[in-house]
């Protein structure tokens, strides 16, 4: 799939709803993790306080967050996986999730070394763990190119994506969990990554092809 829908919802109405959901005693009995990025309209330079504000709508409704600085789908939010701009980025969102995790999602479409010095640095900044990896601007795996702009993700990403998920592997050397994303949608795909250290996998374009029963069947099929 090539995705450019950029962020949806809001935090605000994601925090109505969340509201919503627990005054009706319908919470489901796992972790909640809400991924934020900057609004579409907000200037780079005014990101941080845009994550700020989101993160605070949320502070008590989610069970973590994720800081998402490498989804291709907003303009220039590329950016902001740099050491320079990550240093006042995730102070920041780790304060205002008071006490909550906070994860940092990557792109895969960096340099390795560009990649395992954003993870150190990003260690060193107090996130509790990575999130690997973001959708891909590149075309490679594709019969032909489609000529449409956003994240390539689904079956074509899987190689980029298993290079960047060890690549950030290396680099956090087991100091914090890392999640692995990106192309997964068979038992040995997700048996690879755990056993490479992966602490888990997550799921997206796979679940629009193979329904939402997916989960339970790998797991089925690792057990």
């Amino acid at each position: 799939l090539i995705n450019r829908m950029d962020a949806n919802l809001g935090s605000a109405e994601l925090a109505r709803r969340l509201r919503r959901l627990r005054e009706r005693n319908r919470v489901p009995p796992v972790p909640i993790g809400v991924c934020i990025g900057k609004s579409k309209v907000t200037p780079i330079a005014d990101a941080t306080g845009d994550y700020v504000t989101s993160i605070t709508r949320l502070v008590g409704l989610a069970d973590y967050f994720t800081v998402n600085v490498s989804s291709p789908a907003t303009p220039g939010l590329r950016a902001l996986q740099d050491r320079d701009a990550l240093s006042e980025l995730l102070p920041a969102a780790i304060g205002a999730a008071a006490g909550a995790p906070v994860f940092l999602k990557l792109a895969p479409d960096f340099a390795d070394q560009s990649i395992a010095s954003v993870v150190d640095h990003a260690i060193s900044l107090g996130v509790a763990g990575l999130i690997a990896s973001n959708t891909t601007t590149g075309r490679d795996g594709l019969a032909s190119d489609p000529g449409h702009e956003g994240g390539l993700s689904g079956a074509p990403l899987w190689p980029r994506a298993r290079h960047c998920i060890q690549v950030v592997l290396d680099a956090a050397a087991g100091r914090v969990p890392v999640v692995g994303v990106g192309g997964i949608e068979r038992p040995e795909q997700v048996s690879e990554l755990l056993e490479a250290g992966c602490t888990a996998v997550q799921l997206y374009t796979a679940l629009i092809y193979q329904g939402p029963g997916l989960p339970s069947r790998l797991n089925a099929a690792i057990a």
